[in-house]
């Protein structure tokens, strides 16, 4: 691996209104054998200032993968363009390429996408309506219900957040009454009811107390044998416990990626090292 730096490219001299995707004519990314999500020659712009520099990374299939780095570190904003979130922010830019299982996602209908690649965010965002409705929204909205399987399928979503037994007796009470990690449970199983092959998580844990933690972590480690999950986080101790891959950002870059037990145990860049031991961030 070439020696990190922090030398930044000269800044973009347009301003695009609204979001574009540029990319030089290429063929479609293949396929890499156990691997999902394959990201190559990735940059990524708000307005003239950029934020994501050469980004290459592919993700292991049905495994997770832990996106670490200090804050404003780029983690989130490329967690973003993954299933093109970061298109509802004006002045945005992205070049490169984005595959899954070899398909351009960058390209075509942005629903499917979105279908494909779910996410969870930092903050729960449940629904002003009932937990029944929460769960059954996905379904609805791209056209899934009319297999008269909705009730089967909410049922299912929220066995595997670990939330039916909590909630079977109250489907249709808001879901404004359940708890913070509660809440961001639901949130899990209205992205499962979809059937994602990708989840993403940004920070899903940083608004929780240490049990609503452990139940979202024992969680990752269920939905990881069928899903591959990217997920954001602040606390190193976790990436630890429920990763097994992780990628260190800074400053824009990808300075590493690898085995977490490697990346916790034998970085092979200083910053990472820096990093992981505590000395910066």
């Amino acid at each position: 691996m070439t020696p990190f730096t922090t030398e930044r490219r000269p800044e973009m001299t347009t301003s695009p209104e609204t979001y574009t995707h540029v990319t030089e004519p290429a063929d479609p990314v293949a396929p890499i054998p156990g691997r999902t999500l394959t990201v190559s020659n990735l940059n990524f712009f708000y307005g003239e200032s950029q934020a994501l520099y050469d980004i290459n990374l592919s993700f292991a299939a049905k495994a997770v993968t832990a996106l670490i780095g200090p804050s404003g570190c780029g983690k989130s904003t490329f967690l973003r363009t993954l299933n093109r979130m970061n298109e509802t922010v004006k002045r945005t830019r992205l070049e490169g390429h984005i595959a899954l299982e070899g398909e351009d996602i960058l390209k075509g209908d942005v629903n499917k996408v979105r279908r494909r690649i779910g996410m969870v965010f930092q903050r729960s965002n449940p629904f002003p309506m009932s937990i029944f409705a929460n769960v059954a929204y996905g379904l609805d909205v791209n056209g899934l219900g009319r297999r008269g399987k909705i009730k089967e399928v909410v049922e299912e979503s929220l066995v595997k957040a670990a939330l039916w037994d909590e909630v079977k007796d109250k489907l249709h009470a808001s879901a404004f009454g359940l708890s913070g990690g509660q809440q961001q449970r639901l949130c899990i199983a209205r992205a499962l009811a979809v059937r994602p092959e990708v989840l993403l998580m940004d920070e899903p844990c940083s608004a929780l107390d240490p049990i609503a933690t452990a139940k979202i972590e024992d969680l990752i480690f269920t939905l990881r044998k069928e899903t591959t999950i990217i997920i954001v986080t602040h606390n190193l101790q976790q990436a630890a416990r429920v990763s097994e891959h992780t990628a260190f950002f800074l400053l824009g870059r990808l300075v590493e990626f690898d085995t977490t037990m490697n990346m916790f145990g034998k970085p092979r860049v200083k910053e990472t090292e820096d990093y992981v031991t505590g000395r910066f961030g």
